[in-house]
């Protein structure tokens, strides 16, 4: 009917709109879990039941199989290309490029796999099939350092950089600025180190471990230096002595956040580096399966 509109109720809207956003998180939480699960899982399959399927790699499903998971893997190559290739921009958000790489990363490994029917071959096909399950593995893992940086990272250190204001302006405040300047020379100290410059791959692993029994010791010391403070301002202020157990609990949730965003500046830092390795090695194991792989397919048609 021309003209007559149908409204949606507002708790429904918003009650869909809720569960959109829901599942939406999960995906994002548990999505990437959920592929590699699935992905494990077929090739679980695939390698029990290897011997009860008919497929060669020469020729029929098997053959279409090793096209296809071949096609994909020379698809990622796209991603490359996006982020450097400047009018590929009105093609979509690089995220979004990279769910792709990742996606692709995964199926057409385990494609490969049913096209061989788990099984090896001659020398060229073994070449590429190790560089393409070595490209794969390496993937999974700079899915997670990628992640850590690039979510985590530069994020910390602004939350850690806030803390450090706020913690800046409490000291200057009244009563409870006193009993906080115990705290603020070990935490100033532990800020400017951890947000450094990292010393390297090695170096940043180790000043990680460093800094995780560090902040462990240095929360118990602190908190009893406060609770020093506390008591002996106690001693000369009612306002203190009444509220004496909120702030020690607020002192305490304090330099327990405090800390933590300390550890986790670390860990990316230490992620950051291995992030950088990791790309040293990941391009030249898929240099090497692009080049194997064209080489099977060209060996695979002359012989």
């Amino acid at each position: 009917m021309n003209g007559v509109s149908v409204a949606v109720p507002a708790g429904r809207a918003e009650a869909g709109a809720g569960t959109w956003q829901h599942l939406r998180a999960l995906y994002s939480r548990y999505g990437a879990l959920a592929g590699y699960t699935i992905a494990v899982l077929l090739a679980w399959i695939g390698w029990v039941g290897r011997e009860q399927r008919n497929i060669h790699a020469e020729y029929g499903l098997g053959y279409a199989l090793g096209i296809l998971g071949g096609s994909l893997m020379l698809i990622l190559l796209l991603y490359s290309f996006r982020k450097r290739v400047r009018w590929l921009v009105r093609f979509g958000h690089t995220r979004h490029w990279f769910r792709m790489h990742m996606v692709l990363g995964i199926i057409g490994p385990v494609l490969i796999l049913y096209h061989c029917n788990f099984e090896l071959g001659d020398l060229n096909s073994n070449v590429a099939l190790y560089c393409t399950l070595l490209v794969a593995g390496s993937g999974v893992l700079g899915r997670y350092l990628y992640a850590g940086i690039h979510h985590g990272l530069y994020g910390s250190k602004t939350t850690l950089q806030e803390m450090a204001g706020v913690l800046e302006r409490t000291v200057s405040a009244g009563h409870v600025g006193g009993l906080m300047q115990p705290v603020r020379e070990e935490l100033v100290a532990l800020d400017r180190r951890v947000l450094a410059p990292s010393p390297g791959i090695i170096g940043s692993f180790i000043r990680y471990l460093g800094i995780l029994w560090q902040t462990r010791r240095t929360y118990r010391r602190l908190l009893d230096r406060t609770r020093q403070a506390i008591m002996q301002k106690a001693t000369t202020s009612a306002v203190v002595d009444q509220h004496a157990e909120r702030l020690e609990a607020t002192v305490s949730r304090y330099l327990h956040e405090h800390l933590n965003q300390v550890r986790q500046v670390a860990r990316f830092n230490s992620f950051e580096r291995l992030f950088f390795l990791w790309h040293l090695i990941h391009v030249p194991f898929f240099v090497m399966m692009i080049l194997s792989g064209l080489f099977h397919v060209f060996a695979v048609h002359l012989y």
